[in-house]
């Protein structure tokens, strides 16, 4: 037995919790930030919500930088995202940059 969710088929649908200090915000602008702290090394899903639309890349330090040519993330959603984990290595930064109006990414690590 199980108290998770299940989908149409009922098959378990995995839920998730957000993880006690690990909550980020970065201020979105016409210059690319980067969250200040990087992810903690077990997580491996992450929350995102942005209040205006921006771009955003993953990396792996406190170097990496959107731009335009990454991936749009429309403002107004909440979405969980995969940065990793085992063998296949863990982003432990993402980028932002405003597509036209400053705002705020917020981001939730998950466990």
């Amino acid at each position: 037995m199980t108290l998770l969710p299940k989908d149409m088929n009922d098959q378990v649908i995995p839920a998730l919790r957000l993880k006690t200090d690990a909550a980020h915000q970065i201020s979105v602008s016409d210059t690319a930030a980067v969250n200040s702290t990087a992810f903690e090394t077990d997580t491996q899903i992450i929350s995102l919500y942005a209040d205006v639309p921006v771009y955003i890349k993953f990396g792996v330090s406190d170097t990496v930088t959107a731009t335009t040519a990454d991936h749009y993330f429309p403002a107004g959603v909440y979405y969980d995202l995969s940065i990793g984990g085992g063998a296949a290595g863990q982003f432990s930064h993402v980028s932002v940059l405003r597509v036209s109006d400053n705002g705020t990414l917020y981001i939730s690590e998950k466990n």
